[in-house]
């Protein structure tokens, strides 16, 4: 009992540190693995050596797809793929569904860019949309918002999803986690467009500034704004190409050989770090696709920076954003490792095991840390690390049990946000929502998305474990 509080403490100083003190996640998870070191048991010479090498083998395992994936995501939310994917979109589904379209706009747009940045590159097509359609501007802004949501915390490489599989020890599996992630963030974001539909006939009641009047502005102009949107193909090339590497190395590496003669080159591209790479590579050209500068604009010139100077400054500030992510991850690292090391994990797995809870314990502890520190990528990084030593005694200790306890953990980092989180003032101040109805309309949707995703995956858990 004395070790269940010891762990109580240390979630209580992960919460408190990054809500009430305001810490950056990095040094509250550092912290709290040192000094759950001394909490737990574990030898004081070997606390900060634990926890040192816990930090570089999360790191070795998946530091370099983290930042890859970053890097993606910087170029495409800069060069306009983003719209061109909406744009394509559009045209399949046509307007008689827009909730539709922008939802599964949303999931596309998310795999690589963060939540955040993808509702703000989106707005203007959602209003503009809105608009032409006669649809609630509310109901819109929930459809897109879940939409984006479920890929994000479900699906590679988005950094969150490849951190948990990290130190869930599924570097080698990403392609099962990305295939998993794919087919069960379609009833997440099914379940957001449903809790979108109950706000039809609800408009903004909030004010709108001018700054989100220029937000809001005609999805046209948008793309006015923009020198040369990338065509369809090189827009899902840098999420796709990588994708199916991944998953065709999976196959390769099957004992099998299905790929006979090519196994070992299929196998080296599908590796994680060499399949983003090529994504990287592969999302090079769209830097040519870029925003024009503020003097082209103003002078009608239509100077811009050269593609050399453009490229180094989307890789340079993708390695530069990527960085507050690795050291959370390594530092999540540094806290499983401590926890490893004690006997917290038997203790806990001997307790767990006879309950039953399966896949609904790291999906209750994700949900307590989303909600409580607003954070879906701390949620992960640290749920992930703490649950690692308890698959085995909870029944999910193979190769697909550990991937549904990343998708557990996923669908408790949607649960729940609201005012301790920057994605629900994103989606409420560019929605011109008021905060008493984001609540109702965007945190509603998240504790559903939540709730469904995980009655899904705790059902697939009865049937294929």
């Amino acid at each position: 009992m004395e070790l269940v509080l010891v762990l109580i403490g240390l979630v209580g100083l992960i919460v408190i540190a990054t809500t009430w003190l305001k810490v950056h996640p990095f040094i509250a998870l550092l912290v709290a693995a040192i000094v759950g070191g001394f909490g737990l048991g574990v030898p004081g010479g070997e606390v900060v050596a634990t926890a040192t090498e816990g930090f570089g083998a999360i790191l070795a395992g998946i530091g370099i797809v983290i930042a890859l994936g970053t890097i993606i995501g910087v170029i495409l939310e800069r060069s306009g793929a983003a719209v061109t994917m909406a744009e394509l979109v559009i045209k399949l589904i046509g307007p008689r569904h827009p909730m539709l379209a922008v939802s599964i706009i949303g999931y596309i747009v998310s795999i690589p860019v963060f939540c955040d940045s993808g509702f703000v590159i989106l707005n203007s097509l959602k209003e503009s949309l809105a608009r032409r359609t006669g649809t609630s501007t509310v109901a819109m802004s929930v459809a897109l918002a879940t939409g984006l949501f479920a890929t994000h915390t479900l699906v590679p490489p988005t950094p969150g999803p490849i951190a948990a599989a990290g130190n869930l020890d599924l570097t080698d599996q990403l392609g099962l986690v990305i295939l998993v992630g794919f087919a069960l963030a379609i009833p997440a974001a099914l379940a957001g467009l449903w809790w979108a539909t109950r706000f039809a006939g609800e408009e903004p009641a909030g004010e709108a500034t001018s700054a989100l009047e220029v937000a809001t502005a005609d999805f046209e102009k948008l793309k006015e704004r923009y020198a040369d949107l990338p065509s369809p193909l090189a827009a899902f090339a840098p999420i796709l190409v990588p994708i199916a590497l991944i998953c065709i190395g999976s196959v390769a590496a099957l004992p099998a050989e299905p790929f006979g003669a090519a196994t070992s080159t299929l196998t080296f591209l599908g590796t994680p770090a060499i399949a983003l790479l090529v994504g990287v590579v592969s999302a090079l050209p769209l830097v040519g696709s870029k925003v024009r500068v503020a003097t082209a604009a103003d002078t009608g010139a239509g100077r811009s920076d050269s593609w050399r100077t453009r490229m180094q400054a989307d890789l340079s500030d993708g390695v530069t954003a990527a960085g507050p992510i690795l050291l959370i991850t390594g530092a999540g690292g540094a806290f499983g490792a401590v926890i490893q090391a004690s006997d917290l994990g038997d203790y806990l797995g001997e307790s767990l095991s006879g309950l039953g809870i399966g896949v609904f314990m790291p999906f209750l502890v994700a949900a307590a840390l989303k909600s409580a520190q607003g954070s879906s990528t701390v949620a992960l990084v640290a749920t992930s690390a703490l649950v690692a030593p308890l698959v085995g005694d909870l029944g999910l200790g193979s190769d697909l049990g550990r991937v549904l306890v990343v998708m557990a953990i996923g669908a408790g980092a949607m649960t729940v946000s609201h005012a301790n989180d920057s994605y629900f003032w994103v989606v409420a101040q560019f929605s011109r929502m008021s905060v008493a109805q984001a609540y109702r309309a965007q945190t509603g949707a998240t504790l559903v998305q939540g709730l469904t995703t995980i009655v899904v995956i705790w059902v697939l858990s009865l049937v294929v474990l």
